[in-house]
């Protein structure tokens, strides 16, 4: 009924309904947090610059 409703097929309304649950409105991005912790500390691009991104693959966990 909620698809006829919304003149779409029943398989859209679904995708609408999962896609709700799973990123619902409001909710903290990381990027926006990570964001707003740089102003708090008031981090320029200049102190940002020195660090680098670590590169290195990381390694398989051992089960043994």
């Amino acid at each position: 009924m909620r698809a006829a409703d919304h003149r779409r097929s029943t398989e859209a309304e679904v995708r609408d309904i999962l896609e709700a649950a799973v990123k619902p409105e409001g909710r903290a991005k990381l990027g926006s947090l990570l964001v707003g912790i740089g102003r708090d500390f008031r981090l320029t691009d200049d102190e940002l610059a020195g660090f680098e991104r670590d590169r290195t693959p990381g390694k398989p966990m051992s089960f043994e």
